[in-house]
């Protein structure tokens, strides 16, 4: 069975939402749409306060190659332009609509209605996908524009798709793959046209074998798609993990995908990418899993951006008594929130609310020199090592031990019989080094 080569774990899976047929969630009465949502610069705005908007419209264009526009996802009146707590926790800026109606711009093709004829070429789904603020939907929130921009030198041979989904608990992109398959089949023939290249291959755990026998029944009638069924192995979705799995292509340290000819988008975003350039659709909405063993009605939502948590939780049937931590995203790469008003952006992919028993901390012991987080890292590092570089303030050294590798995958913490907050101490050692070498250009 197809894997990647180095460490792994296997967490319980708990893909309770698992068949929950995807239910639109009602618009809300207002939305906060912030301004930064991906990887790079945040756009410029282009509305005030008091303007009209509907469905689809710009509220900010990008700045710079590496930055995405960000469109209304619902219609209404600009209550305000002002900082948020955000995601993330930290205050940004967002655009504060209060909804009224449902008016779309009028060129969105709404309809349910497969469109498989491609019109656009190469460069015309570069800049649709520019256009239409297409990020990455794995979690990464990476603008796709600049994956589709090749740089000069490389060359792509292989488009894969990331239909993995190994993080407990989510469940958004097997319904996807489930629910919008020829969409999601059309949008990599799309993107294999952007790329110029002839193969694909989508990598899909074996804990999903319906959704990869759907594929493989679909995929006959798109040339160049290969469906690879793969084990059940955290993190199998990691990009370097999923290039070696499916293609036997190691990424060097330090490297993309792109230094192996290789080229990685997670399904939702070729589902994105076919609403997009088919459709004419922006990024304004996208499919979340709300879960948690104690939520009375866990699902599979399609939720418009800007949404509260709170009402996503509420959909779900209220907050449990017992909860001890919201997680935006999963138990094992997902961040704890610390408010519930904070809104659904493009890299919300689930929310996973955790009882008290499962979210709290056990006592940290010292470390038993076991080695079993070196063991189970898949990018081959010192986990334990790492961490006490961090706690010593050893930043360069860390540089050194290449802890920019650690793709934050926790599978350490999570082996750690000593209870030892190692992947806490390596995210700091990583902004520590970034800021090491922001000023090394400067």
């Amino acid at each position: 069975m197809r894997t990647f080569r180095l460490g792994g774990i296997h967490p319980p899976e708990n893909k309770i939402t698992a068949g929950s047929a995807i239910r639109e969630l009602p618009v809300p009465e207002q939305v906060s749409i912030p301004i930064y949502q991906h990887i790079g610069a945040p756009p410029k705005i282009i509305v005030e306060r008091g303007q009209e908007v509907l469905v689809g419209q710009p509220l900010a264009n990008s700045e710079g190659f590496i930055s995405s526009n960000i469109h209304s996802s619902v219609s209404g009146k600009i209550l305000k332009i002002d900082n948020i707590t955000d995601i993330s926790g930290y205050k940004r800026t967002a655009v504060v609509i209060r909804v009224d109606g449902d008016n779309w711009v009028e060129t969105i093709d709404r309809s349910d209605k497969l469109v498989k004829k491609i019109e656009s070429e190469s460069q015309e789904i570069v800049q649709t996908v520019l256009q239409m603020g297409i990020v990455g939907l794995g979690g990464a929130t990476f603008p796709t524009h600049v994956k589709l921009s090749i740089p000069r030198g490389k060359e792509a041979d292989y488009l894969i798709v990331n239909g993995a989904e190994c993080e407990p608990y989510l469940t958004s992109d097997h319904i996807l793959m489930l629910e919008k398959t020829d969409e999601i089949l059309t949008g990599i023939i799309i993107m294999m046209k952007a790329l110029k290249v002839e193969k694909t291959v989508i990598g899909i755990e074996n804990n999903k074998t319906d959704a990869i026998s759907r594929l493989k029944e679909h995929a006959r009638n798109f040339e160049g798609i290969e469906v690879q069924g793969l084990k059940v192995k955290y993190p199998q979705g990691g990009e370097k993990q999923l290039i070696k799995a499916v293609i036997n292509r190691e990424v060097p340290s330090g490297g993309l995908p792109i230094d192996v000819g290789a080229v990685v988008f997670n399904v939702g975003t070729m589902f994105a990418v076919y609403e997009a350039v088919q459709k004419n659709k922006p990024l304004i909405d996208r499919i979340v899993t709300i879960t948690g063993k104690e939520l009375a009605d866990p699902g599979n939502y399609r939720v418009r951006l800007g949404t509260p948590i709170s009402t996503l939780i509420e959909a779900a049937g209220g907050l449990p008594e017992n909860t001890g931590k919201v997680i935006n995203g999963g138990p094992m790469m997902g961040k704890a929130l610390n408010s519930l008003d904070v809104p659904v952006i493009k890299g919300t992919s689930g929310v996973t609310l955790l009882p008290r028993e499962e979210a709290s901390r056990k006592e940290i012991q010292n470390c038993i020199r076991c080695t079993k987080c070196i063991t189970v890292c898949p990018m081959g590092l010192e986990p334990y090592l790492l961490m006490s570089m961090g706690e010593k303030e050893m930043f360069e050294r860390m540089e050194l031990e290449k802890t920019m590798d650690c793709i934050e995958c926790g599978s350490c913490s999570y082996i750690c019989p000593s209870n030892r907050p190692l992947l806490d101490y390596i995210r700091l050692g990583k902004v520590e080094v970034n800021k090491i070498r922001r000023a090394r250009k400067n």
